[in-house]
């Protein structure tokens, strides 16, 4: 059976037995973090770089920590080379940012011979991660998107827009307001009479909404030209 003792020898001179037990601890433990983000993740397709990216940095942080040791001047050589390395890499969200550092502090902890600690800081993380894939904080799809309409000056059918807004829409902000000659009626649609062309910003939950605004925008009279655009929000992984 192995010695634990034997693991928790000098971090100066490790032994054999230590650096793998070490590297293989290490990549059971970013593993496990790599399955929780692939399987929390909002993403449909998950990018497997960076999955591979998590198994890998932790390996490199162990080793990293176990050439350091307990040496000073090794800490300051190794600070030095890694600040030549320029990193241009960027993470697309928070979400991935921490469970990078997740798989640097499991690395870390291993390299340090902080096995107990590592462990349990990895199974915590886990265990926590997937309650919120489950839980109220839980991110929500939203469609995010632009209204573009004109209606004639002398309309008063503003406000029953607005409300029409209010009831299908998650929120909405008015972003654009110009009077002026329409730009958006086609030719053989031209009208001498002033128009303006107005720009919303609106947040709705669902695609249906979307249907319900555009029959009662329809329903307006003096609404002669709308244009809808509606994405996705970006998914929170």
């Amino acid at each position: 059976m192995l010695d634990y003792l034997v693991l928790q020898g000098s971090t100066e001179n490790p032994t054999f037995v230590s650096i793998v037990f070490t590297i293989l601890l290490t990549f059971l433990l970013s593993s496990l973090i790599a399955y929780t983000y692939e399987k929390t993740t909002n993403q449909v397709l998950t990018p497997v770089d960076y999955l591979q990216s998590l198994i890998l940095v932790a390996i490199v942080a162990a080793t990293v920590m176990q050439a350091i040791g307990d040496s000073l001047a090794r800490g300051l050589g190794m600070l030095g080379a890694l600040a030549i390395i320029r990193f241009r890499t960027t993470l697309k969200t928070p979400r991935n940012m921490v469970f990078t550092f997740a798989s640097l502090a499991a690395g870390i902890a291993c390299g340090v011979y902080g096995f107990v600690i590592g462990i349990v800081g990895t199974i915590g993380f886990c265990i926590i991660a997937f309650i919120l894939k489950y839980s109220p904080l839980q991110s929500t799809k939203y469609l995010i998107g632009t209204l573009k309409f004109e209606m004639k000056k002398s309309s008063d059918e503003l406000p029953e827009l607005e409300n029409i807004l209010k009831q299908c829409c998650q929120k909405f902000a008015k972003t654009r307001f110009q009077i002026g000659q329409s730009k958006m009626i086609e030719k053989n649609e031209s009208t001498d009479e002033k128009v303006i062309s107005y720009e919303y910003s609106l947040k709705l939950k669902n695609e249906s909404d979307g249907k319900i605004l555009d029959t009662a925008i329809s329903e307006l009279l003096t609404i002669k030209v709308v244009k809808f655009n509606f994405e996705t929000t970006p998914e929170n992984v």
